[in-house]
């Protein structure tokens, strides 16, 4: 994600105890400029924007009133300051919060408090656009989530990183449930598959795990540590019941249903069920995120042998010692 910091833009500044009309000078050599950046000790601690020092200066008596005064009387002390390693969702969230008369304000960039540049409206807007262009080339349309690009970003990160744990879920007979129940309560339950990811990776309380769509009915997280187990029973227990809710109590007794095949004869159908193959770097190292795909396609080949939904870890086969 970009941060605000990287697209930061320079603008005047003057201290705190000079008086108004070195605004008023720096404004004439700036003509472009419409703020400048009041400081002290490297810190902001207001901004005059050239709309408002202008109106201000124009009123009866603004002139006398303003003019060879400090600019402290003329200046807003309480402009919004962001940190530059804030996101742009972040910083474009505050800056609508504004109140109207303050809407079109610079927004001052800081980084560990002292001042470092400016973001205008225009910028901003236009930045933000072209962030959410490429969200929306780089994310899966069904879910909204991460797709394969941002994926394979992360695989590759997460290689150098000194724990990690991936899971990769999909439905098992997912094709079958397509065929039974139509496109559109497939499109659903992957949507509701989803949502149960999203729900406990998010309330595992680390900001830093991560949840893409690989496609179809296939997703992948990643979390910065060992701790999965809870997770996967969680994940499991709520799939069980939302895709409860697609079948009839007799089916779950059975164990199957009962529906029409391809060549119109009835046939036993397998329950839609998850499968969560787990691979960490706890125990194996991983070179490239091909081999960290090929371990985590072992882990999924032996859930899929397992009829109900089941999270199964990938353990590497311990080399053998030839001894003469």
């Amino acid at each position: 994600m970009i941060k605000i910091g990287d697209i930061a833009e320079k603008a005047p500044v003057i201290t705190g105890d000079v008086k108004t009309q070195t605004a008023e000078i720096l404004f004439e050599e700036h003509s472009s400029a419409q703020g400048i950046v009041v400081i002290k000790n490297s810190r902001p601690v207001g901004l005059v924007m050239k709309s408002r020092y202008n109106h201000k200066l124009s009123t009866k008596y603004g002139y006398d009133l303003f003019m060879g005064r400090p600019i402290e009387l003329i200046m807003d002390s309480n402009p919004l300051i962001v940190d530059a390693s804030d996101s742009i969702t972040e910083v474009s969230s505050l800056a609508m919060q504004r109140e109207e008369e303050f809407l079109y304000d610079y927004i001052i960039v800081t980084s560990e408090g002292a001042y470092i540049g400016i973001i205008s409206i225009k910028n901003l807007l236009m930045k933000f656009a072209e962030v959410q262009a490429d969200l929306a080339t780089w994310t899966n349309p069904l879910t909204g989530l991460p797709g394969n690009i941002l994926i394979e970003n992360k695989l590759n990160e997460i290689i150098h990183s000194s724990r990690f744990t991936l899971l990769y879920a999909d439905l098992d007979h997912f094709k079958e449930f397509n065929d039974r129940f139509g496109f559109k309560k497939g499109d659903l339950l992957i949507k509701e598959t989803a949502n149960i990811l999203i729900k406990y990776l998010s309330s595992s309380g680390n900001e830093n795990n991560f949840l893409g769509h690989i496609g179809g009915d296939d997703f992948l997280a990643i979390l910065p540590h060992f701790e999965y187990e809870q997770l996967c029973k969680n994940i499991i227990m709520e799939f069980t019941v939302v895709v409860n809710k697609y079948y009839e109590q007799s089916d779950w007794d059975r164990g199957y249903s009962i529906g029409l095949s391809r060549k119109n004869s009835y046939e036993k159908i397998p329950l839609t069920s998850l499968s969560i193959a787990v691979v960490t770097n706890q125990e194996a190292t991983f070179a490239t995120s091909e081999e960290l795909s090929s371990a985590a396609a072992k882990a999924k080949k032996k859930c899929k042998a397992i009829l109900n939904s089941c999270y199964i870890p990938y353990h590497p086969k311990k080399k053998t010692v030839q001894t003469s």
